[in-house]
């Protein structure tokens, strides 16, 4: 059977914006047989870990060390729902690994939607300083047995894509230990779990699964951890095209999250087939959420000009969606760039208490015909 067919949206959760004490609540409800709380966090939230599953292989996950990337969060709930429909898929599963799954590791930056925890620090360059209490959670949670594999969970921003064209809606990593990148034994290992997914989702979504950037990166979690000798493999959920709350990114997300599991059980730490990884298209920064072509401004002398806008993702008081406000990024001669809508202004007239728009603020003009 294709996990896709059985795929179900968990319908606690249907937006994006996942309140801390919403999934608390669930989790405490559904699954308290199968959770235990590892730590709290610097606003003191509980801090919670799954445990399912009874097989050898060992797997360690995170979501949300990133508190506004929730696209993980969702996954693992998806994921479970969508089990229950399938029993023997999921025996078949759990038989072979156990999954200690840590969920919302920042859970004060998910609250706030903020990347940044809430005493400002990021998660994901805090490996060598611990100065977040979090990070010390999830350390001593990846020391705490001999894990075969570890899944870091994020999420990228909608300027990436895999070809120009196509949005990178899923990347994967098998992280560098080194400045060299050198292609070690568990870096293969990391690489022939991906080249399986990648062999399962490309024709679900073709063109829209990339290579993230292996710059080794010294403080950060995934790189660190295979360098410490754990094969760990990143995950990125990006943009779906006019689907801003990653309803779609979500759905193949938690897919992604399946069959990376099934290969873990499959592969038991084999390579084969690591070379597939190669094949996939690395990221690459193309596009802009928006950009006005042929703007025509209000000044004396004649200035056309293109501009940018990306949206930023807010958390605003009082409601349960993050809402998305656009800044203006670029003036001027955007050629270089894409948007993923863009509009012709040649001929329309541009409505502003300000002669130029002002890079990084709100956008505050119109286009009028």
């Amino acid at each position: 059977m294709n996990f896709e067919q059985i795929y179900s949206q968990t319908p606690d959760f249907s937006n994006r914006y996942i309140s801390p004490e919403k999934l608390f609540s669930y989790l405490q409800t559904n699954l308290s047989d199968y959770i235990q709380e590892i730590g709290t966090s610097y606003l003191d939230k509980p801090i919670y870990r799954l445990t399912v599953g009874t097989g050898k292989i060992q797997v360690l996950a995170w979501s949300q060390m990133h508190g506004n990337e929730s696209n993980a969060t969702h996954a693992m709930l998806d994921l479970l729902i969508s089990l229950d429909k399938a029993p023997e898929m999921k025996e078949d599963l759990f038989n072979k690994i156990q999954l200690d799954f840590i969920f919302m590791l920042n859970p004060d930056g998910s609250e706030r939607w903020t990347r940044l925890n809430a005493a400002d620090i990021d998660l994901n360059r805090d490996f060598h300083n611990e100065a977040s209490k979090e990070i010390k959670f999830l350390k001593n949670a990846a020391a705490s047995k001999k894990y075969d594999y570890a899944l870091n969970l994020h999420e990228q921003r909608t300027i990436f894509t895999t070809d120009g064209i196509h949005p990178a809606t899923l990347s994967f990593l098998a992280p560098s230990e080194n400045v060299e990148r050198t292609v070690t034994e568990n870096r293969k290992k990391c690489m022939a779990v991906i080249g399986n997914i990648y062999n399962h989702l490309k024709e679900m979504i073709p063109n829209q699964i990339g290579r993230y950037s292996d710059e080794f990166y010294p403080t950060s979690t995934g790189d660190n951890f295979i360098k410490a000798g754990m094969p760990t493999i990143l995950f990125e959920g990006g943009h779906f095209v006019d689907d801003y709350t990653r309803k779609g990114t979500r759905k193949y997300y938690t897919i992604a999250l399946y069959y990376a599991l099934k290969a873990i059980s499959e592969l038991n730490s084999d390579i084969t087939g690591w070379e597939t990884y190669l094949e996939i298209p690395e990221n690459q920064e193309t596009h802009y959420d928006i950009i006005y072509r042929n703007v025509k401004l209000n000044t004396e002398h004649e200035c056309i000009l293109d501009i940018a806008v990306q949206y930023r993702e807010i958390k605003e008081e009082g409601k349960d969606e993050i809402s998305f406000i656009p800044f203006v990024m670029e003036a001027g001669d955007v050629k270089k760039r894409k948007g993923w809508l863009e509009i012709d202004c040649t001929g329309k007239k541009f409505i502003s208490a300000t002669k130029y728009p002002k890079l990084d603020s709100v956008v505050d003009f119109k286009i009028e015909d």
